[in-house]
């Protein structure tokens, strides 16, 4: 009897023991995908049914954008756009087989794509970072703009109202209770040009942002999950400016709550960046793209990082999400094999089969 309330005591006084995990699973095994389209619900719902769930798939990251029928602002749907009673059958079967659906809109960054603003700028011009630059007729990079996604203002004093409403529709009606605010790859922000941004810090600007974004959820109750790559030093690690920051945002990774949760994509080389944001204090999960390989790599590393340090750090490293770059509708014919893999960098749909042989081992 004294030993085990010797043992009590200590493990109560231990955070390492108080803390321990089962180090063998992976809490976090997901896929990233954009929302179907209604052609191509009900087969992605089939999809979920016979791919997703029997192969320990437990979370769904959609990006819905402007693709959901908005009551809030009808003014921002795009054409084909699901309803409500579409989404609550993805919920319906996510709910069946107990997988997370984490609802996600792009903000900051990606408000524009190639040659075409994103829904939000065409609607409300005003919120522009960079008004300036034109959106080109036929997009090249490099280009003397250095143009590859427009950003909306986040000091623009209307901003907020808009997107929050938005936010809060989605989270309701996918009865989440995270949200994934994109934030990667931005790379106009704190212009010169811009009458609110021009001198302040490129890093407090993306931590004011990012913390914003997080207040406002965690009001409700609800977490923020963003990509990781802003939050890297992109010369210190060499890793540069597409997985990483070059324009000096990593340093908001000392200045952001630690409760947000941290998508770290890497997918080139097995890179150890995890590792940074779980010592930093923050949830992580590793996520492949296109490289069968590589991802079976990054599989048995996340899994080594939880058996390998402490119950505290092991508790930050979350697991894998793969991610995916298409349609669903293109996604899922590349997938089944009924349109040919035309990338010859990697192949995304043979990717996520290899994720799937590991899901299925670390449930």
């Amino acid at each position: 009897m004294k030993l085990l309330l010797y043992i009590f005591i200590f493990s109560t006084l231990n955070p390492i023991l108080a803390q321990e995990v089962d180090r063998k699973t992976l809490p976090v095994r997901g896929l990233a995908i954009a929302a179907p389209d209604q052609e191509s619900l009900e087969r992605f719902l089939t999809f979920i049914e016979e791919e997703l769930a029997p192969n320990g798939i437990n979370t769904l990251v959609l990006r819905i954008d402007y693709r959901y029928q908005y009551q809030s602002h009808p003014e921002l749907v795009l054409d084909g756009a699901l309803s409500e009673a579409q989404v609550k059958s993805l919920v319906k079967v996510c709910q069946k087989h107990q997988i997370a659906i984490i609802p996600q809109i792009n903000l900051l960054g990606h408000q524009s794509w190639h040659s075409t603003a994103s829904k939000l700028l065409q609607v409300y011009p005003e919120f522009d970072e960079t008004p300036s630059v034109e959106l080109p007729e036929k997009y090249e990079w490099p280009n003397e703009d250095k143009l590859y996604c427009k950003s909306y203002c986040p000091l623009h004093p209307e901003v907020h109202k808009i997107v929050f409403d938005l936010v809060d529709e989605i989270i309701e009606v996918f009865e989440a209770d995270a949200f994934h605010a994109g934030m990667d790859e931005v790379f106009y922000i704190g212009e010169d040009e811009c009458p609110r941004c021009s001198g302040r810090s490129k890093a407090e600007l993306f931590a004011q942002e990012v913390t914003k974004i997080r207040n406002h959820l965690a009001s409700t109750g609800k977490r923020l999950w963003i990509w990781g790559d802003r939050l890297i030093d992109g010369k210190a690690t060499g890793i540069g400016m597409w997985e990483a920051s070059m324009n000096n945002t990593h340093q908001a990774i000392d200045l952001i709550p630690k409760d947000v949760f941290i998508c770290d994509w890497h997918y080139e080389r097995l890179d150890l960046t995890a590792v940074l944001f779980a010592a930093k204090g923050f949830d992580v999960v590793t996520c492949p793209w296109r490289k069968a390989d590589l991802s079976d790599k990054q599989w048995e590393q996340m899994q080594q990082f939880r058996v390998s340090t402490t119950a505290t750090m092991a508790n930050h490293f979350n697991g894998m999400l793969q991610t995916v770059w298409t349609s669903a509708g293109n996604f899922m014919d590349l997938y089944y094999g009924d349109k040919p893999n035309k990338d010859p960098n990697g192949n995304q749909a043979a990717c996520f089969k290899a994720f799937l042989e590991k899901a299925s081992k670390y449930q």
